[in-house]
């Protein structure tokens, strides 16, 4: 892979508000999501209507799913540490994430665990090598870093909107009917994946060569006998594990063991790290490990949105926003995402023009605010039910709004936590940090999976109209869940500034 003679001094001394690296990182992120989002937003519906699984055990499934996706985030930083670099890392994931998606494109109910498998695998590497590389584009002390993650976030959240309302929505026969035989409609939605996955990797490959030295190979001083040695090993094990994966996320049995063993074992390695670090870099990761167990609890509740929002979109939703004829679940898969499209960077400049009057909140009191907004969002859920009719349909447009006020939520945690994480991290173990981080994600998606499962289980058997008030109860118990976690950070919070030292 070639690179030129850029220097990261020169990268770093960009002028203005973002450096153009991270606008080709943007674009290779965008589709990344598409590809993504649009899968997610597909497969709790695909395994209700194609697979004959209940609600409950589809929603246990969809955590499964997710929680393996993000869990081998992890798994992916470390290799990107350790072995292939955060470039080779990124585009062997992203041809993992191709192969998948045309698998579920060619038959998805005959290959759907096997075709998941791939993309699981491949997520994990090509995710938070990606945003690792956008936090190698500043310098350890830039201001202007919580903004470009802003932006960045934003790149994210076009694919989302895009791959989230097209494929569930073409899928469901909402979108170029007159072109997709309704045989050929979930092959169609699935290959919509694939092709922009491709697209993704062909813009990475073209434009990386801007990024100087940034995610090249840690085995650079090593023979090059034995750096090709240990990569092809990882390109091998990472392919030999698939029928594992695939046994594994087909039963969620599996999935519970896996998910008790592999975070303490994470955390067992960073610990085992930071024997050979400095007290104050330890302080920072205490600091870094706060935020990543508070985003569980974030992801947690925001991760109903592919479950039991899911479900709830397809039975108690009508299909209007402001009089205009739109899919309930792809408003419920993309709402959030135009949002955050529109608002990302305005969030990002007022943090900068906040920071200019000494006025910018805490990294924690941010995360706090996220909480209280999404305890908002999802009282706003609740309050849906007092619009129902007989048959127990719903405003749309009132669901919307609660997605409005969640991406807030949104906008002061996810970004901003990625950016703090290259902050907090030692330069040897970023991507291993940034892995934890998406593992943080990987437990909220495994818990989310299970509070969806609870809330279809106690819907079980009910009316339409009363499994609307059994969802909108249980969203009424997250947001007040929400709302204690944000106050107990806001309140934590110069206890956490202390231990993060002068990180912002």
């Amino acid at each position: 892979m070639s690179t030129t003679n850029l220097s990261l001094d020169n990268i770093q001394n960009f002028k203005g508000k973002y450096p153009k690296q991270l606008w080709y990182l943007f674009f290779s992120e965008m589709w990344e999501r598409f590809c993504f989002y649009g899968m997610r937003g597909m497969l709790v519906i695909f395994m209700v209507t194609e697979l004959a699984m209940n609600d409950r055990v589809a929603n246990l499934q969809y955590g499964a799913t997710q929680a393996f996706v993000y869990a081998f985030t992890f798994i992916g930083g470390l290799f990107a540490d350790k072995i292939l670099g955060y470039r080779k890392s990124l585009f062997w994931g992203g041809l993992l994430m191709i192969v998948g998606s045309m698998i579920l494109a060619f038959d998805p109910k005959q290959f759907f665990f096997f075709g998941i498998s791939f993309t699981i695998i491949g997520t994990g590497f090509f995710k938070p090598n990606i945003s690792t590389m956008v936090g190698k584009l500043y310098k350890d002390d830039d201001h202007r870093r919580d903004a470009g993650f802003s932006l960045f976030y934003a790149g994210v959240n076009l694919g989302a909107l895009i791959g989230g309302y097209l494929c569930i929505a073409v899928a469901n026969g909402s979108m170029l009917t007159s072109i997709v035989p309704p045989a050929l409609r979930w092959n169609v939605a699935f290959g919509f994946a694939a092709f922009v996955m491709l697209i993704s990797l062909l813009t990475f490959t073209q434009t990386q060569k801007s990024l100087g030295t940034i995610g090249l190979s840690p085995l650079a001083l090593e023979t090059k006998s034995k750096r090709r040695t240990l990569e092809i090993t990882t390109y091998v094990g990472s392919l030999i594990i698939i029928p594992i994966i695939m046994t594994m996320v087909s039963n969620t049995d599996y999935t519970d063991i896996f998910m008790f063993i592999i975070g303490p074992a994470s955390l067992l390695y960073l610990l085992y790290e930071m024997r050979n670090f400095t007290i104050a870099e330890n302080r920072k990761l205490l600091a870094a490990l706060v935020f990543i167990l508070f985003s569980i609890f974030f992801w947690a509740f925001f991760e109903q949105s592919g479950g039991s929002l899911s479900l709830f979109a397809a039975h108690n939703l009508n299909n209007t926003v402001l009089g205009i004829p739109l899919d309930p679940n792809g408003v419920n898969n993309s709402a959030n995402s135009f949002f955050v499209i529109i608002f990302a960077a305005a969030v990002g400049l007022i943090w900068l023009w906040m920071h200019k009057r000494k006025i910018e909140p805490n990294t924690v009191v941010k995360f706090g605010l996220g909480f209280l907004f999404l305890a908002g969002g999802f009282y706003v859920f609740y309050y849906t039910k007092f619009f129902a009719d007989a048959t127990g349909k719903t405003s749309l447009d009132l669901f919307t709004f609660g997605w409005f006020i969640i991406t807030f939520g949104e906008l002061c945690l996810s970004p901003i936590g990625m950016s703090v994480m290259t902050k907090l991290s030692p330069h040897k173990t970023q991507a291993v940090m940034m892995g934890m981080w998406f593992l943080a994600s990987a437990y909220g998606q495994y818990f989310a999976g299970l509070l969806g499962a609870n809330i279809a289980e106690a819907s079980e058997n009910a009316s339409n109209l009363e499994k609307l008030t059994v969802y909108a109860d249980g969203y009424k118990d997250l947001a007040l869940y929400a709302l204690i976690a944000g106050l107990i950070l806001i309140a934590i919070s110069p206890l956490v500034k202390k231990l993060m030292q002068e990180v912002k």
